[in-house]
């Protein structure tokens, strides 16, 4: 892949995503901010021009159908095709299995999983029609263990290693590579707000380190792969 190019990041207001974008930025790749505060957005965009970077951001909610394609379609009308998607945006409850209500379990199923699947979607068409392109999916280490108290959240994330590795066989003769990031506990406003108390290991810019590998410089042969980050 030839870089510098042009990435959309999700959840790119706040913590893995923002530094991913931060970082993406670094390297002079034009970066697409989304996520659904345009306040948090704006300041963002402001940090990445302080660079001296190009950033466009674009308040969207990942699980609405229709604001992910209008925001794909905008990214690429102002930035350039898109040559790298990084699906950060999740969200994280925590309640005993019998407790979750069904609109909890949808709203992490939607944000986690499906928005995934709606922004995959979108990119992949002009990705094929170049014969390019990578998608970095950030999944977490709970999507590969089983954490009480995390039902919903667990199955979110194990979806997304399922999707991650299927689309890679699938996009993998288109060439286009997907990978996946599973993170262990991260200093994050998530962390914070959906375990409290949770000692983390880890800064986002360490994990955002790891998504720019694999979107940049990660050799095709690693398609597919899962990448576990522990501190």
């Amino acid at each position: 892949m030839s870089f510098p190019g042009v990435a959309i990041v999700t959840g790119a207001s706040r913590g893995i995503g923002r530094a991913t974008a931060i970082a993406l930025a670094r390297r002079g790749v034009s970066v697409a901010l989304a996520a659904r505060s345009r306040e948090a957005l704006a300041a963002v965009e402001q940090e990445i021009r302080k660079l001296g970077g190009r950033a466009l951001p674009i308040p969207t909610d990942v699980s609405d159908e229709a604001a992910v394609a209008a925001m794909v379609e905008k990214s690429a009308r102002e930035l350039g095709p898109i040559d790298l998607l990084v699906n950060n945006a999740g969200t994280l409850e925590r309640a005993p299995v019998v407790e979750i209500d069904s609109a909890a379990w949808d709203r992490m199923l939607d944000v986690n999983l499906k928005g995934a699947f709606l922004c995959t979607r979108a990119v992949v068409p002009s990705m094929i029609e170049r014969g390019r392109g990578r998608i970095v999916n950030v999944s977490s280490i709970s999507g590969k263990l089983g954490t009480p108290l995390l039902t919903a959240y667990c199955a979110s994330k194990w979806g997304l290693l399922g999707f991650s590795l299927a689309t890679a066989e699938e996009l993998k003769p288109k060439g286009i590579q997907v990978f996946s990031v599973c993170p262990g506990s991260v200093n994050t406003v998530m962390l914070q707000q959906g375990l409290p108390g949770a000692a983390p290991d880890m800064e986002p810019e360490d994990v955002a380190s790891v998504i720019v590998y694999l979107g940049t410089e990660a050799p095709d042969a690693m398609t597919g792969a899962a990448v576990d980050v522990l501190g």
